[in-house]
């Protein structure tokens, strides 16, 4: 079959050899054919006409009516759903291989009577216009600190325009995550555009608010950074575009800088956030010329930071504890009976009484946690020994495995005194620091020795006289010392004179 290129370098070679036969040869073709299409000036495609018939009966023909009505009804079914529904109801009539023929029937229905299929419109962005914030997971790029899985996200902000990026470690989809990532990307940025586009935020609505207060507070942080916020639509994470492909191309980033730095482990989570910064100062370097025309229209930044916290008000129990975001944490029993604000931020909880924050601890992911520190209640359990062997939150009371292991060497060797020998153990590790008691309980556990709370005390005093410095005796100065050391110094001056 003669294509049109052939016919195009046909009609190139003609006006260039001696003959058309010569011609035809060199394009491929007789010299009959070459003829024809020289004389009609039409190429091989411009004669094609469309068949309006069939080769063979479609085996379909018969049951196509009711074919069309689950594709009409249901358009995203499959080809080969229906095709084993019509197996069961016509046993016998339709073999397996006949089903790639039902899959092209239906292709050509899909593309020639099917519903109208979604397209993607390509935006002109302007600079200053708009940024877009989204978080994504990065678990699968297989990070470690200290050999540990490091599950967590990046609150990730660009500028559709210069492509201009920042992003902060957080470790869920909270309203404190969004607007501390956000805000740390604007003040990093220095400017504020005119919208941000975010997607629905759904993830940000905790249960203990309705999306109302959610959308209060959302627009309460807008306004304060004198912008304006656009949300997609539900299940529409294309309308987010610009942020969801700089998400895969910042993954991609991480993981190649990750290949040169020859390990994904990092010795802490700051030495992370350093190498995440020093990637992000990297990627921008390129994009400072359309930077400076984003800085031209940028809104001004404000006075300061919104507080990003949730504060929620408390009044201490008998149980020495809050329940902050769906999760248990305790406070210092000397709060029972107190109403305290709690602070809570995207990566810890704050305590405040009286205006003064009084303490602080990491904040828990998810729901249904419970973080009991011993040392807020020790004393207390101290009194009353019989409380822990019961006790709901046991569990956190052992700081470590070192201290399960004494707790279960009492229970095997002094079963009706290893509550109150394991509580005052602990009772030490408060006094005089956990270290110590971990240290001197790792040898006794080594050694074999039998373990009591006095020996504990014993061992950890000891290390309190080790360690403690030496008294130095500084001796009285003789100032005649100085004054014969002075006329020595005169009488060489004269003689050398």
């Amino acid at each position: 079959m003669v294509t049109d290129q052939q016919v195009r370098r046909l009609r190139m070679l003609v006006n260039r050899e001696k003959s058309k036969a010569i011609a035809a040869a060199k394009a491929g073709m007789s010299e009959k054919t070459a003829r024809r299409y020289l004389k009609s000036g039409k190429l091989p495609s411009e004669y094609e006409k469309n068949r309006a018939w069939r080769t063979r009966k479609c085996p379909f023909e018969n049951n196509w009516g009711g074919i069309k009505g689950y594709l009409e009804t249901n358009p995203g079914i499959e080809a080969k759903t229906i095709f084993e529904e019509l197996q069961r109801k016509y046993p016998g009539k339709y073999n397996d291989g006949q089903l790639r023929t039902l899959q092209r029937r239906i292709k050509v229905w899909k593309a020639t009577e099917g519903p109208a299929k979604e397209i993607f419109f390509p935006q002109v962005h302007k600079p200053g216009e708009l940024g877009g914030f989204d978080f994504t997971r990065m678990e699968k790029l297989g990070i470690t600190i200290q050999k540990e899985p490091f599950n967590h996200m990046v609150g990730h902000f660009v500028l559709t325009y210069s492509n201009w990026e920042a992003g902060s470690i957080c470790y869920s989809e909270s309203f404190e995550s969004l607007s501390e990532c956000l805000q740390e990307a604007l003040w990093e940025l220095g400017g504020v555009p005119a919208r941000i586009k975010t997607d629905r935020l759904s993830a940000a609505v905790h249960k203990d608010c309705n999306p109302e207060e959610f959308t209060a507070r959302y627009t309460q942080l807008l306004k304060h950074y004198g912008t304006k916020g656009d949300k997609i639509q539900a299940g529409k994470a294309n309308e987010n575009g610009d942020i969801e492909q700089r998400h895969h191309r910042l993954k991609k980033a991480i993981e190649q800088a990750l290949m040169l730095r020859g390990s994904k482990d990092f010795n802490s989570i700051a030495e992370y956030k350093l190498f995440l910064k020093k990637l992000f100062i990297q990627l921008n370097s390129g994009r400072k010329d359309r930077l400076k025309e984003e800085y031209k229209v940028l809104g001004p930044l404000p006075c300061a930071k919104i507080d990003a916290s949730s504060v929620l008000e408390f009044k201490i129990g008998p149980n020495s504890t809050i329940n902050a975001k769906h999760n248990i944490y305790s406070v210092n029993s000397r709060l029972r009976g107190e109403r305290i604000k709690a602070r809570v931020h995207s990566d810890h909880v704050e305590i405040w009484y009286a205006q003064k924050k009084v303490d602080s601890f990491p904040r828990m992911r998810g729901e249904g946690n419970h973080r009991i520190d011993y040392r807020h209640i020790i004393e207390e359990l101290v009194r009353k020994p019989g409380a822990f062997e019961n006790y709901r939150y046991r569990d956190d009371l052992y700081p470590n495995s070192h201290f399960r292991m004494v707790y279960d060497h009492l229970k095997r060797y002094t079963p009706n005194r290893a509550n109150k020998e394991y509580l005052k153990i602990l009772y030490i590790a408060f006094k005089e620091g956990e270290t110590k008691v971990d240290i001197a309980i790792q040898g006794l556990l080594t050694s074999g020795k039998r373990i009591t709370s006095t020996i504990v005390e014993v061992l950890v005093k000891g290390m309190d006289e080790a360690i403690r410095s030496p008294e130095v005796e500084v001796k009285a100065v003789d100032l005649k010392e100085y004054d014969a050391l002075l006329c020595t110094c005169a009488a060489e001056v004269i003689s050398n004179a």
